[in-house]
């Protein structure tokens, strides 16, 4: 599972409203090599689910992931920050090992 906080939620709301994408658009999530930790969070609008692809609705927003992506992601919240000190978008995510001051990287 990949979970949506509320502060999440709200701005994926927002996102998609000004962007003016359809309700067919899901939150693609995805990892790849890349960042100063060794691992990169990735997100996207998409409206096409692919063969192997995880699907995941928490929150009333639908996340979907590819299966390799989603072996370092079991179990993570996607939160959102604002304000001064924000950070936007941020992964808690407790299969990290450590993570960069950012926190867009991430290691395993």
């Amino acid at each position: 599972m990949i979970h949506v906080a509320q502060s999440a939620k709200e701005r994926i709301q927002e996102l998609k409203s000004s962007a003016h994408v359809t309700q067919d658009h899901f939150v693609r999530v995805s990892v790849t090599s890349g960042g100063c930790s060794g691992l990169s969070y990735n997100l996207d609008f998409d409206d096409e689910i692919v063969p192997n692809d995880q699907v995941f609705e928490d929150n009333g927003v639908k996340v979907v992931t590819d299966l390799k992506s989603f072996l370092y992601l079991f179990d993570s919240t996607l939160e959102f920050s604002g304000g001064l000190d924000g950070k936007g978008f941020h992964f808690v995510n407790p299969n990290a090992s450590r993570s960069c001051g950012c926190g867009e990287s991430f290691a395993v």
